[in-house]
């Protein structure tokens, strides 16, 4: 068996008057996530997760922030197509296990429809993908609310 492990993080700001998209759900908030795609920071670090594992770059590297096509897209479509790129590269998503770090809105109630999202596009069983969220305890930039951020960890193995 040929197994990797890859390592994905992302942070954005947050700002008033934007959805706040994590996991591929929308969660009720006055603040949402400031960025060129729809700023999803847990789709986004995973895809660096799944991409770094499997030796392909970042996701900036594949889907730069400076191309127009790419404003305002769905994370989701960005993780199907990393996926993608992995599998094209002879390997298959064995598990993930993923940090999100916010404040407020508390993020636990919505891990269940993250979870099933993110393993439907992965082609896993749900119970593959792990999802955690905490807080900073109100200190530095994600305790005040000015950012989130989100860590994910990827194993992967060359389909033989």
């Amino acid at each position: 068996m040929n197994f990797r492990i890859g390592f994905g993080v992302d942070v954005h700001r947050l700002a008033e008057n934007l959805p706040l998209i994590i996991g591929g759900v929308t969660i009720p908030s006055t603040l949402g996530s400031v960025g060129h795609s729809d700023a999803d920071v847990l789709l986004h670090a995973i895809c660096d997760a799944i991409l770094g594992a499997a030796n392909l770059r970042d996701i900036g590297y594949h889907f730069s922030d400076k191309d127009p096509k790419y404003k305002g897209i769905d994370s989701r479509i960005l993780l199907k197509e990393s996926y993608d790129l992995v599998k094209a590269k002879g390997y298959s998503i064995i598990n993930l296990d993923c940090t999100v770090i916010l404040e407020k809105p508390k993020v636990n109630p919505h891990v269940e429809n993250m979870q099933k999202i993110i393993a439907d596009i992965l082609e896993i069983d749900i119970d593959f993908v792990s999802i955690k969220a905490t807080t900073h305890e109100q200190v530095d930039s994600f305790g005040e609310s000015k950012a989130v951020k989100s860590y994910a960890v990827a194993l992967i193995n060359k389909i033989i």
